[in-house]
């Protein structure tokens, strides 16, 4: 068992908690973290999986993720370009598998029009709240007590349309039904990544990848913190009380997990809000931080890898993109590894969908998925050379993808007290983030901001 004094103990190392620990000791704090996994990079993994890379969790760089493209760059890592040439697939409400390039779904004129439409109210309300405080806006409430599907179908009857820009969000983003959450929380989601347009061009949202994988922004930074970091080591208990002195930068913290103790001055909760459970506080959480985590909840999404000799999609003059609000996989994308010959497809299951494919089994689910491949892609998706499934819903320390959000009402009853610390207990993951919220962009916007707090109470100078 280890007894370690530290000034800052974070709890979760993933790209937050990396983060906030490597800012906080630029700044001359000492910090230990703790790590439940036997890993680094929490929502983030690459794994080699029968010979073949796979990026388990969050992979992709957007062009306005700029503070995860500093990083990148300040720890020499490189990005590629998503395969995109060749016409995409959109399979409609017919089933019917259709071709096209562009930005828009070859739907018929009247379905056309009312996804623009839909596409212009969600941007400006996207613009009009923004991703900071969304539950202070005057039309917070009317549209936190609306879920999305029903606010959509209150501004358009076209059924196809409904479900084509419900696709973006609820199946693509928050992975939960759409009666499931909110059109306020819709409209973060979107106001997160600057617009709701943004979420609908594949091309932009989907624009770059990391060569060798986007879990090396957590190995890296681990690296840097060399012991500092301890792995296998889930917190059971944070003991604190304020300094005899009463001084708010001086708590008295103590620390509990399998491995080790640490006593420290201040402790930062780098998971997402459904684990906060896990541990246990004494003092307990005040009545408001107990019922506002009982509100937020992860969704439910299969990744699947499919493996090929060749891109054989390529061949046919396809781009490997392919969307479908009907699928079973509703969207597939070239994932080709960088300098890879081989072909690599991945798609997503969501939400209800997922529930059902998992009362499979395992010969069965995959037997479907690579169906539902291939009515996007020809038959030649029905044999790949490595199949796997990321299933985060089942991971100890995850237990849901791809981030956390609130129940219908949750987002502007208790939004305004989520990053509220508790005493010396600060909160900071991408479930909080504003900008780049649900990404590793948001994940590192979170623990900056968050050792910058911590440094502001201990009175040091934050890193520039």
């Amino acid at each position: 068992m280890l007894n370690l004094d530290r000034d800052v103990v974070v709890v979760g190392a993933g790209p937050s908690g990396l983060t906030a620990a490597r800012e906080l000791k630029k700044a001359g704090l000492s910090v230990a973290v703790l790590e439940a996994r036997d890993r680094v990079g929490g929502r983030t993994w690459t794994e080699t999986v029968d010979g073949a890379m796979l990026e388990i969790g969050g992979q992709w760089v957007s062009p306005d993720q700029t503070v995860l493209l500093d990083l990148l760059d300040e720890l020499g890592l490189k990005t590629y370009s998503r395969y995109r040439d060749g016409e995409s697939i959109y399979i409609g409400a017919d089933g019917s598998p259709l071709r096209y390039t562009g930005d828009s779904f070859p739907v018929d004129a009247a379905t056309a029009v009312e996804m623009d439409k839909l596409i212009a109210l969600l941007d400006g309300l996207a613009a009009e709240i923004g991703p900071t405080e969304p539950w202070a806006h005057p039309k917070a409430r009317e549209l936190d007590t609306i879920s999305f599907h029903h606010w959509l179908r209150a501004h358009s009857n076209n059924e196809e349309a409904c479900k084509n820009i419900g696709l973006f969000i609820a199946g693509g983003m928050l992975t939960k039904p759409a009666h499931a959450f909110s059109a306020l929380q819709a409209i973060l989601m979107a106001a997160s990544a600057g617009s709701f347009t943004h979420l609908t061009d594949e091309d932009f949202i989907l624009d770059k990848r990391v060569i060798g994988g986007m879990q090396q922004v957590s190995l890296l930074q681990a690296q840097e913190l060399g012991d500092d970091v301890v792995l296998n080591s889930p917190v059971r208990t944070i003991n604190w009380e304020p300094a005899a002195s009463g001084d708010a930068s001086n708590y008295r913290v103590s620390v509990v997990s399998e491995r080790a103790t640490v006593n420290a001055r201040f402790v930062i909760m780098a998971v997402p809000p459904n684990l906060y459970s896990r541990v246990s506080f004494n003092p307990p959480l005040p009545r408001r931080q107990h019922q506002m985590h009982q509100h937020q909840s992860l969704g439910l999404v299969i990744k699947v890898h499919a493996v090929y000799s060749t891109p054989f999609w390529r061949e046919d003059g396809l781009s490997g993109t392919g969307f479908g609000a009907g699928s079973l996989v509703q969207e597939v994308y070239d994932n080709t590894n960088h300098g890879d010959s081989r072909g690599t497809l991945v798609g997503f299951i969501s939400d209800e969908k997922a529930d059902a494919v998992f009362e499979l089994s395992a010969e069965d689910r995959k037997r479907v998925v690579l169906e539902s491949l291939a009515g996007f892609l020809g038959d030649k998706a029905l044999e790949p050379e490595v199949y796997y499934e990321s299933d985060w819903g089942s991971e100890e320390w995850t237990r849901g993808a791809y981030a956390s959000s609130y129940d219908l009402g949750g987002l502007h009853r208790y939004g305004k007290d989520q990053h509220a610390p508790v005493g010396p207990i600060y909160w900071s993951s991408s479930d909080l983030a504003a900008e780049g919220y649900q990404h590793v962009d948001g994940a590192i916007r979170m623990g900056r901001l968050t050792a910058a707090r911590i440094c502001e109470v201990a009175r040091v100078p934050a890193p520039a």
